[in-house]
């Protein structure tokens, strides 16, 4: 099973509680090099479908970011979720060699 997202880079400065309360997930990316990682925001929406299709640690994801000129394959490596209400409030991706 094929799942493809797109994500755009976290602009610099920015509050998780601002990015929440646009609608967007903070998100990071590891392993896309060796020693940095990037931030990323992701839809509410896309993150909901996604988590649909995909599970933690198990489905590859084509992950596509166009601001630093990045595709790759990636596993979500964690979702962090609010202590007591249902809203998702991190994702974690890792790159995973071909």
């Amino acid at each position: 099973m094929a799942v493809t997202l797109e994500c755009q880079k976290r602009p610099e400065g920015s509050k998780t509680k601002a990015l929440r309360r646009e609608g967007l997930i903070p998100a990071v990316l590891y392993g896309h090099q060796v020693t940095e990682s990037v931030e990323l925001t992701i839809g509410v929406k896309e993150v909901q479908l996604l988590l649909k299709k995909a599970s933690a640690n198990k489905t590859i994801i084509d992950l596509k970011v166009p601001e630093i000129s990045w595709n790759g394959k990636t596993v979500i490596r964690e979702i962090q979720y609010h202590p007591y209400k249902p809203e998702i409030y991190h994702l974690s991706f890792f790159s995973v060699n071909e």
